[in-house]
């Protein structure tokens, strides 16, 4: 089968498109809640977006720097992707914005993309803790930085990106950690120079990328492969159901986004990748899954930022394996969506494994089988801790009941009917 189209690339391949001139083509977009959101915030800015009869999406945009100020506040629903690359989209034009989303992402951090933001010129006005809703009013001269990430971030590294696309010189983010890079390579197919390299900074490696500013944005024909982190939840679900085995299509396999299926293979998943090649500058493959007797590993901090939405998976697979499994450097899954931390474990105990925080780390001790299950599990409107729990009730002895599973549409639309085509047996008036 195949997964919906990677959410981080259909995110920016909207916006690229809608700050280049001319018509971009996006093939295989996620149409998901928070894709749809962020074409509806750069449709309330003058850019034209519609999906056409194949099945294509078509983004005429109008060019950097000639976006509108827009009649009525942008509505990211739960999209913190959509939230903070938004942000850095408007932060460089002389009008204001009012950004706004639901519950949850009223809730999450906006002071690591505010910050860097005001650096440049922009004028951000918001509730305490920068939380949404929000308004942005950009510099109509905005300053070119050099900005150091106080913590690995592709978000925020995207929003100053995007904001050093309509500045007047080169702007620098240097990141202490290499996080997911699909801004950079979508900047370059549009057109933009784009500079990456690594260096020794007080006696550390880190990353420096270097975007020049007002480059003349063309449009592009952009085809997204299928989400790793979808698929994550497909992979890990043929690991552990014995009997199983799944070939998943055309998944991205961008280095930076492929620490789960590392981290699965060291574990002893058996999993083949066939049809390796590289497309719109993103390298893709088929997976092969079989079930496989998993043992438990340690996963390093310095892998968490390219497995940090699978980490919730990956947990229901630990609890599955044999032996104690130690992940660290999981600080960031505190402002996901959720408490993704407290919320693995809290799902887990429920479901009879056993867990324990320690700070930033989680530790899981594996069943070596099936769980007791027979739990409640709230997802707190969380879509991957959703999804997660749904996988555990699969390998679980007795049911386990999610709720809060209607945010899965946000990005894997139609996965209970997928699941259910794979021999899963779900119930949920949700879907």
């Amino acid at each position: 089968m195949r997964v919906p189209g990677d959410k981080s690339i259909s995110h920016r391949a909207l916006i690229l498109g809608a700050l280049a001139a001319g018509r971009t083509t996006v093939s295989g977009m996620l149409e998901g809640d928070d894709i749809l959101a962020t074409a509806g915030a750069l449709r309330a800015l003058g850019a034209q977006i519609e999906r056409g009869k194949d099945g294509r999406w078509l983004v005429d945009g109008p060019g950097l720097g000639a976006l509108r100020e827009p009649a009525s506040v942008l509505d990211l629903g739960n999209s913190g992707t959509g939230a903070r690359l938004m942000m850095g989209v408007v932060a460089n034009h002389p009008f204001t914005s009012f950004f706004a989303g639901d519950a949850s992402l009223c809730k999450r951090p906006m002071s690591r993309v505010a910050e860097p933001l005001r650096r440049m010129g922009a004028q951000i006005l918001s509730r305490s803790g920068n939380r949404l809703p929000l308004a942005v009013t950009g510099s109509d001269e905005p300053t070119p930085i050099e900005y150091t990430l106080p913590v690995p971030s592709a978000q925020v590294k995207s929003a100053i990106l995007l904001a050093g696309l309509g500045t007047s010189g080169e702007t620098t983010v240097i990141e202490p950690e290499a996080t997911r890079d699909h801004t950079e390579r979508m900047l370059r197919r549009f057109g933009a120079t784009v500079r990456v390299s690594d260096e020794m900074i007080d006696g550390k490696k880190m990353r420096r990328i270097t975007v020049v500013g007002e480059p003349e944005l063309r449009p592009s024909a952009v085809v997204v492969p299928g989400d790793p982190s979808s698929a994550a939840f497909l992979a890990v679900a043929a690991l552990i159901l014995p009997g199983s085995e799944v070939r998943i299509e055309n998944v991205g396999m961008n280095p930076l986004r492929t620490g789960l299926f590392d981290s699965l293979l060291e574990m002893g998943a058996d999993i083949r990748f066939e049809n390796q090649r590289e497309k719109d500058d993103e390298p893709t493959a088929d997976m092969i899954v079989r079930a496989s007797v998993l043992k438990a590993i340690k996963v390093p901090a310095s892998r968490a930022p390219s497995m940090i939405d699978e980490y919730p998976i990956f947990a229901v697979a630990a609890a599955l394996a044999r032996g104690t499994t130690r992940m660290e450097g999981l600080a960031e899954l505190k402002v996901k969506e959720s408490d993704r931390l407290s919320a693995i474990a809290k799902g887990l105990r429920a479901c009879g494994g056993k867990v324990a925080e320690d700070g930033d780390a989680l530790t899981v001790e594996g069943s070596g089988g099936a769980l007791p299950g027979g739990a409640n599990v709230d997802a707190a409107l969380d879509h991957r801790i959703a999804m997660a729990f749904l996988i555990a009730g699969l390998a679980s002895k007795s049911a386990v009941t999610v709720e809060g599973t209607e945010t899965i549409a946000t990005s894997f639309p139609g996965f209970a009917a997928l699941m259910e085509g794979l021999g899963a047996t779900l119930a949920s008036p949700n879907r």
